[in-house]
């Protein structure tokens, strides 16, 4: 593969890592991040929710919810989606204190206010390098069958990114193509590192 790739959701659990999952065992380099200030995930009500910091490894994560209500998690599909998780990394982690990580490529947000904090991000960083990412906005609802949907079609979307012979000349068409394709309006922008 050409390129380094990073998936950003908010809490760094669904739709980031069910992207990250998917295109790991495609063979691409590829990362993930969530760009809240905490992780949460659902709880027993809207008012509870169940709320770790970013660097909470994944399995600690899923036994605090398998002591805490085994049925409930089992059931919302949030243990196996943690259990998915710990087999694809540690823990989730912060977009905005990636910087140690290295560059990317392309970076492939799940929704608009994601979208809006990684370009504030990149804006913010020292632009030593002035080097272009490519960022893209792929709207996904917040749960497990829209994340599915989600991530196959992150990897449609990477596989023609790869194939460009030079994705900065030829970014209009293939996001053109895609949106015909898919019905899927996508946001997009290109920054520098």
């Amino acid at each position: 593969m050409k390129f380094r790739y990073a998936m950003v959701c908010s809490s760094n659990q669904n739709r980031s890592m069910e992207a990250h999952s998917l295109l790991k065992k495609q063979g691409f380099d590829v990362s993930s991040y969530g760009t809240g200030a905490h992780v949460k995930l659902p709880g027993p009500s809207l008012r509870e929710p169940n709320v770790y910091e970013f660097g909470t490894p994944y399995k600690h994560m899923l036994d605090d919810l398998r002591r805490k209500d085994p049925e409930l998690y089992k059931r919302n599909g949030i243990l196996p989606m943690l259990k998915r998780n710990s087999s694809v990394k540690l823990a989730p982690q912060r977009w905005q204190d990636n910087a140690a990580d290295g560059t990317f490529n392309i970076v492939f947000t799940f929704e608009e206010k994601v979208f809006d904090m990684v370009i504030e991000d990149l804006h913010n960083r020292d632009q030593v390098l002035l080097k272009s990412v490519l960022v893209i906005n792929l709207e996904v609802k917040d749960n497990h069958e829209e994340a599915a949907i989600g991530a196959r079609l992150a990897l449609d979307l990477c596989e023609q990114i790869e194939a460009a012979e030079s994705w900065e000349e030829s970014i209009d068409d293939i996001l053109a193509s895609f949106e015909n394709k898919h019905r899927r309006k996508l946001l997009y922008s290109i920054s520098f590192y």
